[in-house]
Formats: structure tokens, sequence, C-alpha cells
């Protein structure tokens, strides 16, 4: 009956789909456990007795305690009305201000059983691993087409409260508890359908060979669709992801085409198509993300290129002795600020200042232009084209032209790497992939840098050392003395290598504090030009990816050649 969502574009590229799909279903949150009778709440400084269904939501902000999200307004605000939804007529009559409940004693109940969890002995570490290992096994695996493939993410997440990033207008909400009713199964109609927990029904069970989830549910924050999915190292997202490459490297043979185009659509008559020329000139320059329409109010206000406004930027004819400047600053995808100076050509300049006229702030900058518009002219520039393969065919040219100008080949492998980092780097700046720096950072600093100081004491040590023994060589002149240099030496050189080492991890920690190389890594970069890398300069592949990297890009490392080009 109900019309297909939206979301399910989860689709397969087209002409892959399953013939034969079983799996277990979905395992559930643990039911909540009542608070034992010695843990007190207190509201106006009196001990008060909460109702089961009270008492869990407040033990989800007992939790957050100490975190600054619990001193937010819009976060207290919107706890406070969730959870009153939840309480009986008489707790909501008592209850009627935040700032008279006392969580503290409940508060450092978690924290004693977080700490109790820290110093579990090692048979009891060793029972939970043992559960989890069970779990994997049942709900971990799935069979699709005689093939057993293992699955991303069979847990369904617990009952809580909502974070969101940034400055969300829902924060502080309650993410309801999901329920078998909640849940969509996806599996063939020959296949052993998944038994819903005793005294439930599944909402529906579905036999849909195009999309690639197995199980689906809709969350009440945001109403987007969740999903359980195959893990990255299948055989079904490998081929997803190499028709992805694929798709960039067909951009490739044709970007200088589309270039032109655009180039000559800035002198357009008309002001749709100017303004569509200009957009995609900072898709393609900058790596922007198209960015989609969005319901006022439901998410926190955060743009893409499509969906820009005139406050987002600021026009300097000159700035720093570049000419034609133009400074972006909004908040990106997840409220990543996105704040750049950057000089273009003359005529995009122009073009922005026509753009501006008479405009307020708040207005759109391209208001002749959305996403739909947008996508459906790069489809017609070329099959499959979208905004996001511009940052992947942009993300994977600067890898491999940064590495073939960064890499030297009489480097040894710690400085190859630091050079692959930097190459990286310069990708994750290019997509913006930013990060807080680690809590850890300047321990792990201060601990790297003491490493050094050793090192160095122990090269100076060693020289000596060497130095004493060439002396003591020049006035004996026999066989044992002459072997006591070679080794001596050799003990001066492997210290020197060690502490290279530690000066390029500590220069690569340095650069890397707030750049988040992983994103880019995992989704927009060819891995057939990292393995191709490692083979030409006989790195070990483990440097540059890590196990569950490795598993997901299983295909490229087989397939990859030393002379690769993307």
């Amino acid at each position: 009956g109900n019309p297909v969502p939206a979301a399910c574009s989860k689709r397969y590229p087209e002409g892959i789909k399953w013939k034969f799909l079983e799996h277990k279903g979905p395992v559930f949150a643990p039911p909540y456990e009542p608070l034992p009778e010695n843990v007190k709440f207190y509201y106006d400084g009196k001990v008060m007795k909460l109702s089961t269904k009270a008492e869990e939501v407040a033990t989800f902000f007992a939790k957050m305690l100490d975190h600054e999200y619990t001193t937010k307004e819009i976060f207290r605000k919107n706890f406070f009305k969730d959870w009153r939804k939840e309480m009986t007529s008489e707790e909501k009559s008592t209850i009627t201000n935040l700032s008279k409940c006392d969580f503290t004693h409940m508060s450092q109940y978690f924290k004693a059983q977080s700490e109790a969890r820290k110093q579990m002995s090692k048979e009891e570490k060793q029972k939970i691993k043992e559960e989890n290992e069970r779990l994997l096994k049942e709900y971990g695996y799935c069979v699709m087409d005689n093939h057993k493939e293992r699955i991303a993410n069979f847990k369904i997440e617990p009952p809580g409260l909502f974070r969101g990033r940034g400055n969300h207008p829902k924060m502080g909400m309650l993410k309801r508890r999901i329920m078998p009713e909640d849940i969509i199964i996806n599996c063939s109609k020959d296949s052993k359908i998944p038994p819903p927990p005793p005294g439930h029904k599944w909402k529906e069970v579905r036999h849909d060979n195009k999309v690639t989830w197995l199980v689906s549910w809709t969350e009440n924050i945001q109403g987007s669709i969740k999903y359980i999915m195959l893990n990255p190292s299948s055989r079904i997202k490998g081929e997803k992801d190499w028709q992805k490459y694929e798709t960039a490297r067909r951009l490739k043979k044709c970007v200088d085409k589309i270039r032109n185009q655009y180039r000559e659509d800035w002198k357009s008559k008309e002001m749709k198509v100017r303004q569509r020329a200009v957009a995609l000139y900072f898709i393609d320059k900058l790596a922007l993300r198209a960015g989609n329409e969005k319901e006022e109010g439901e998410t926190a206000d955060t743009v893409g290129c499509c969906s820009l406004r005139v406050e987002h930027i600021k026009l300097h004819p000159e700035l720093d002795g570049q000419e034609y400047v133009v400074e972006f600053d909004f908040l990106g995808k997840d409220s990543i600020r996105y704040y750049n100076k950057v000089p273009v050509e003359k005529r995009v300049f122009k073009n922005l200042q026509l753009f501006m006229e008479n405009k307020q702030p708040e207005d759109d900058l391209f208001d002749r232009l959305n996403t739909s518009i947008l996508n459906k002219h790069l489809q017609d520039l070329m099959e499959g084209l979208t905004a996001k393969v511009f940052r992947t065919y942009n993300a994977s040219i600067t890898l491999q032209q940064q590495l073939k100008e960064l890499t030297n080949p009489d480097d040894n492998i710690p400085a190859k790497i630091l050079s692959y980092n930097r190459a990286n780097r310069a990708v994750a700046i290019l997509c913006n992939h930013q990060r807080a720096p680690p809590k850890t950072f300047e321990k792990s600093m201060m601990n790297l840098q003491s490493k050094i100081d050793a090192k160095k004491e122990q090269l100076a040590d060693a020289r000596r050392e060497l130095k004493s023994a060439k002396a003591d060589a020049k006035v004996r002149r026999d066989e044992k003395s002459k072997k006591t240099v070679e080794s001596k030496k050799k003990a001066v050189q492997r210290i020197e290598e060690q502490l290279m080492k530690l000066e390029v991890q500590a220069t690569d920690r340095e650069e890397n504090k707030q750049i988040a190389l992983g994103t880019s890594k995992l989704n927009y970069l060819d891995p057939r030009i990292s393995v191709a890398w490692c083979k030409k300069w006989g790195i070990p592949i483990e440097k540059i990816y890590n196990k569950t990297q490795r598993e997901k890009f299983a295909w490229a490392i087989d397939m990859a050649e030393e002379d690769y080009e993307f």
C-alpha cells in the first residue's frame, strides 16, 4: 500500500539486481533496566520516585549532565517538552521546572558504572567478547546470491536524546525506542523470512531486489529513513565503489569540454544560464557540495552551493595583493564552517556583483537555480554526472598530481609516507574535511617530543662512542678495532633512522591536527591510485590502509598495476 519512500534511492547502479537474499533481521536495543532503589532523583530538594517511562528518559539527561549540551537553552527546552510527554499525570503536575530537577545522584551512579566497566577482570571482558562474537555470527551475515556477505550495522540504535551537529533546532528531543512494528524487512520471497520477536510483528516484509538495504525504519526526529546495509567489504559495495570511480574517470575525458562550455555560459543572455555556470565553476574549482533544499526550521542552517545566500559571500576587487577575490563564510554539511578567500576570474566576479544587486543579505545568491535544475543540466553534459562526481574527480586527480610532485625516489619509507599524507591532506583541504584537534593532542605531542629528545641523547652517545672507536683503531690498527668501528657506525645509522622516523611522525601529526584525512581516503579517492603508488615504491599497503580499509578496497588491491593512471 504505502508509496515507496523517496530515500529508497539507496538503489543499485542500473543493471545490478540480486536474485536471492536471506538474513536474520536486526538486533534490537536491550530493554530498559530500572535504577536500583538507592539511586535517587530529587525535585525541588525532595526525593521523588519516577514511573519507569519517565525514569528512563531522565537517565538519558543524567548521562549527559557533564556535557555542555545540557546547558544549552534549546536542548533543555526540547528535552523537557518531550520528557513531560512520558510522565504520568501526577508527575506532570509536580515537575513543572527543569531547573528544580536534580540528576546528580543518577549521574554519579552512571559514572561509577562506567569506571567499573574499565576495571573488569580478563574473564568478564572475555565473556562480553564471546557474546558479541555470537551475535555477529548469528546476525552479522546474510546470504546474497550464493555468497555469504558481512552486514555493516545489524544493531539498532538504543533510545536517547538527539544531539545533532552545530546548533540544531531539534537538539534535546527524545529519540524513541525502535520497535519491530517500525521495521520493514527486505529479503527474497523464497528465503526464510526472519521471525519478529515474540508478541510482535514487522511493519512490512518487502521483496525488492533493486535496492541494497536489508532492513529499514523511519526515525522520529527528522523523519529520515535509516537502513541496515551490507558491509563496505561486500562484493556489491565493491562494485558500486568501482562504478563510482569509473564515472569520475569518464568525467576526466570530457571535463575540458564542460569547462569551456560553462565559461561561455558566463556571457549568456539568460540570467538562469549565467547563475548555473557560476555555480558549476564553484563546484568544479572548490569541490563545493550542491546543497539540497530543506524545510525551514527542520535542521541546522547549513547550505551548499545552490543554496548560498548573499550574506555568505563578500566581494573584494582587490585583497592581499590579489584581484577579484571572493570571501566565502557559511556552514556546510554537518555544520562545519567553510571559510575561504579565493581569487576568481573577472567574469565570475562581475556576474556575482550582478547576482547580488538589489538583494537583502538573506536573499538567495542563485535565485534562478536549485539542485534539480543543476543536476538535470549535469545529466545532459554527461550520463551519470552529479556534483559529487566533480568532488570525486577533483579529489582523485589532486591526489595523483600531488603524489607525482611530492614523492622523492631517494626518500626512505617513513619520508615517502609523509609525502603520501601531505598529498591526502591537499585533498582533505580541497574538500573542507575538518575536525577539532583530538582532546589528547597536546599530551600525545608531548610524549612524542620526549621520545625525540631521548633519541637525540642516544644519538649523541652513539656518535661519541664511534669517535673514540675510530681514535682507538688509528692507534691499534688491528682487525678487531676495525670491526668495532663498523658496528658503531651501523648503530649510529640505525639511531639516525629511528630519530628521523619520530620527527616525521611529529610533523605529520602537527600538520594533521585539524584535518580529517579519513573521509576523502574512504569516499573520494580512487583507491587504485594509492595501491599503484605503494606498488611502485615498494611500500607495504598496510602503511596506507588499515585492515577495515583493505577489506573495503579489496577489489582495487587486486586490480591495480603500478602504472595505473586515474
